[in-house]
């Protein structure tokens, strides 16, 4: 469930009013997700996504994911569109929490993941970098280094209670990509999305239609973003990497913006970094997980598999 704030009748109506887009009809819950509350907004004039921002999300960082939202909708890219209210604001206040209003994008994710959808998810991944290359905001990566730390040292206590061993293995390799990871002036380094993800990729008659959730998006190696992509789609059910999956998506992706002579030299490291920073995020989320909460945290565990796969991964880039 992604719903944690329930809004007022008479706030609800005020809030639609700052809109010129008509009169409201209905608002019903989307279930989707973990980390906002998120609706199904529907006015005379169409659909609408209405979110409020919680606890996780930083309200200094929302200017950034709308100006990128904005920025890559004005390049074609197929992603929700902030809408400003008649006074051109884009951010509200709703509930005493920030707030704001997308456009509605049709399709859904897929339920079954095929070479031919990792070929079109490269496709979109590389064409979102280069859409982003004239793209002046900028914001520092809060779950690579420096966040990881925190999460070792919150999970330390209590990990090998998910898995023995698990946080030997995580405190050597954090301390091996430390040493190892590449210089930000080595290598292409812009807005990426970061949370590329099969449920933030809508498909529809068969075709990459949407991307949606851009609230992990920051500054970083667009070569680290097409890591955490092949490790959210080129694994099957097992966590076994499906290497048809894998060459689909780098044929897809470097149909469009062919990978470097460096990025293909940290593409391990990378992969591996990527497989970190999920098994720290959901391990965390598992430790810390509230007693009769509705959201079921995902599974530390596929991601202890890929890291350990990664870590002795060999592959013709």
């Amino acid at each position: 469930m992604a719903v944690y704030t329930r809004i007022p009748d008479d706030e609800l109506q005020q809030f639609v009013k700052r809109y010129a887009l008509g009169n409201f009809i209905s608002i019903t819950d989307i279930l989707a997700g973990v980390e906002n509350s998120n609706f199904f907004l529907k006015l005379d004039t169409g659909t609408y996504i209405l979110t409020i921002y919680e606890k996780r999300v930083n309200e200094e960082d929302l200017p950034f994911f709308m100006d990128l939202m904005r920025h890559l909708a004005a390049k074609g890219i197929p992603c929700p569109t902030p809408i400003a209210d008649a006074k051109g604001n884009v951010l509200q206040r709703l509930c005493n929490k920030p707030a704001a209003l997308v456009s509605f994008l049709n399709g859904k994710a897929r339920e079954t993941i095929t070479p031919y959808a990792c070929r079109e998810a490269g496709i979109a991944a590389a064409t979102m970098h280069r859409a982003t290359a004239d793209f002046k905001g900028t914001r520092a990566n809060g779950l690579s280094f420096d966040g990881w730390a925190t999460l070792i040292t919150r999970c330390m206590e209590k990990g090998d209670d998910v898995k023995a061993g698990i946080t030997a293995l995580i405190t050597s390799e954090f301390d091996y990509l430390k040493k190892h990871w590449p210089q930000k002036s080595s290598m292409p380094f812009g807005a990426v999305h970061a949370d590329f993800f099969p449920d933030n990729v809508f498909f529809e008659n068969d075709k990459l239609c949407g991307v949606i959730d851009f609230y992990f998006a920051c500054s970083e190696f667009l070569a680290y973003d097409l890591a955490i992509t092949i490790n959210a789609w080129c694994f099957d059910d097992a966590h076994t990497l499906v290497p048809e999956r894998l060459q689909a998506m780098l044929d897809g992706y470097q149909s469009i913006r062919p990978l470097t002579a460096d990025e293909k030299a940290a593409m391990p490291l990378f992969l591996r970094g990527a497989a970190l920073r999920f098994l720290l995020t959901r391990l965390h989320d598992m430790i810390y997980h509230p007693p009769g909460a509705l959201v079921t945290p995902k599974d530390p565990l596929e991601y202890y598999k890929k890291l350990t796969f990664f870590q002795g991964f060999t592959h013709e880039w």
